[in-house]
């Protein structure tokens, strides 16, 4: 159980890993092949919306042929193979391509170690399991900035990619090896998707699951590099650095997040609290936008903390599902966080093009004031959803 849990983790590290660092190949990516943030911006998109889009035919195959096979060959064919197809990339035909096939390949990763300490832990531990598993993985979020910026200055961008690619492949191939499946439920329980949508409860849930994420995944999935670079003009060193500020800042976030909700004896308003101040940081970041950028750094750290409060709204949702239904209903609102961010990347570039021509922060501050109105439209549904305990 440890070794699989372990691969399933390193999957994870490379999952966050990928969501993230495109935000440090804008300038490489557009020196060598003339692809600006415009077009990242799509590929981002295309990343996360595949990455929703297999949510539900991963929530049936964990549910019926279990999270080894489901999480082992979807990783070894989509991510060692979208990785190797980025760095022999021509144009952005080929790294569209390539993040929809990274998308495919990182879908079931954390869902199988959801699905994993939903059936084989007690359910009081699952919040903490799946923050300490979010902590973990968001060391890909460190790896993406500082240290691939750095890579892709010494030995270039394609060869880290062909090194991705065999890390794929590995980590793949020791998931197919040393993740054990959980029993199945006993009974002849059925059941499928529809049944969870039928429950009221779940649709106040559902709004702020699908902007709750948001604010990380596009500013530090892509925004922050483009924001840093032509607002103030730092180095790509520079934007490294500040990328790492916010990649920490998401681990601290996420692993406080985590126990919480048993400390304070509810997820609801954990989760609610972390998501209003984290609309009230985006604010605030509009506000600074082109003053200083060390300032503009501390709040999108400050963002990242506040705003990992995924697993908390995971947890909440997770005590209305039946045992035999698990893995559809974990699955169900990866779907909606995933896909949340995957429209809001495909909106920001749109956002960007139209903002362009004026001052160098108007279309940063039109992005992040679309986030903050997207964020604060959730929690007018997520404040009448009631509370869950296990």
């Amino acid at each position: 159980m440890q070794t699989g849990l372990f691969m399933l983790a390193l999957a994870y590290v490379l999952s966050q890993f990928f969501r993230a660092f495109l935000a440090v190949l804008t300038a490489p990516l557009e020196a060598d092949l003339g692809i600006g943030a415009d077009v990242l911006a799509t590929a981002s998109g295309l990343w996360f919306l595949s990455f929703a889009c297999m949510q539900i035919l991963v929530g049936w195959a964990l549910d019926t042929v279990g999270p080894r096979r489901t999480a082992g060959w979807l990783l070894l064919i989509g991510g060692g193979g979208g990785a190797a197809l980025f760095a022999v990339a021509q144009g952005p035909l080929y790294i569209h391509g390539a993040m929809l096939l990274i998308g495919l390949g990182c879908s079931p990763v954390l869902m199988a170690s959801f699905y994993i300490f939903a059936r084989s832990f007690p359910p009081a531990r699952f919040a903490t399991l799946a923050a300490l598993m979010i902590g973990v993985g968001t060391v890909g979020n460190l790896i993406s900035s500082y240290p691939m910026a750095l890579a892709a200055d010494t030995i270039g961008w394609r060869a880290s990619l062909w090194v991705l690619a065999a890390a794929c492949t590995g980590v793949a191939l020791g998931i197919l090896a040393s993740v054990q499946d959980p029993e199945q439920p006993e009974g002849d329980a059925r059941g499928s998707l529809l049944d969870l949508l039928k429950m009221p409860a779940l649709w106040l849930m559902l709004p702020i699951m699908f902007v709750n994420y948001a604010p990380i995944g596009a500013i530090r999935g892509l925004w922050i590099g483009p924001y840093l670079t032509d607002v103030f003009a730092l180095s790509v060193a520079q934007v490294g650095i500040g990328t790492l500020a916010m990649s920490l800042a998401m681990i601290a976030g996420t692993l406080t997040y985590g126990p919480l909700d048993r400390l304070l004896g509810t997820r609801k308003w954990v989760a609610f609290g972390g998501n209003a101040i984290t609309a009230l940081l985006l604010v605030a970041l509009i506000t600074v936008s082109a003053r200083d950028p060390w300032l503009s750094v501390a709040l999108m750290a400050a963002i990242g903390f506040f705003g990992a409060s995924f697993p908390v709204i995971i947890a909440h949702a997770r005590a209305l599902f039946p045992p035999h239904l698990t893995g559809r209903g974990v699955t169900l609102m990866n779907l909606f966080g995933i896909g949340g961010v995957g429209l809001v990347q495909f909106a920001s570039g749109r956002i960007h093009t139209a903002w362009s021509g004026g001052t160098p922060e108007a279309p940063y501050v039109a992005i992040f004031a679309f986030i903050a109105m997207a964020l604060a439209a959730g929690l007018l549904f997520y404040v009448w959803s009631r509370d869950t305990r296990d």
